[in-house]
């Protein structure tokens, strides 16, 4: 998908990780390679813990995740997901735990679907209750 459209493969990538966000409860930080003269931040869900870091020209994610990391007062709280080796050697040897792409992505389903299941039961509990006979 990102040699097609790296818009809607940083979307998704945002869209599933948005669920480590929302039930482990976890700052998220997406760190993508550049788009401008400047380092840009956003937040798309409006939420200061779930943000998209851009880097600037000149500079790779990379770079800005071992800024990140190397700046943090207990990097131990750092956690870095990236395929790439050296990267992982890096961020672990400033004191952050390192994950595979392909971990992620386990992590993210095994969230996902317990936020269908409390979904599932949520619903389930406003059902009852709107069949409740009111006296």
């Amino acid at each position: 998908m990102l040699k097609r459209d790296r818009d809607a493969a940083r979307a998704r990538l945002s869209q599933a990780v948005s669920a480590i966000h929302d039930v482990e409860q976890l700052r998220v930080t997406i760190v993508f390679d550049g788009r401008g003269p400047e380092l840009m931040l956003e937040r798309p869900s409006g939420h200061a813990t779930f943000t998209h870091l851009y880097t600037p020209d000149g500079a790779t994610a990379d770079d800005v995740i071992e800024q990140l990391v190397g700046s943090r007062g207990d990097a131990s709280k750092c956690l870095v997901a990236t395929d790439d080796r050296a990267e992982r050697q890096t961020v672990e040897a400033l004191g952050a735990t390192s994950l595979s792409a392909e971990e992620l992505a386990a992590w993210v389903a095994r969230v996902t679907e317990r936020q269908r299941a409390q979904v599932s039961g949520l619903t389930r509990e406003n059902e009852r209750e709107w069949r409740r006979p009111k006296l």
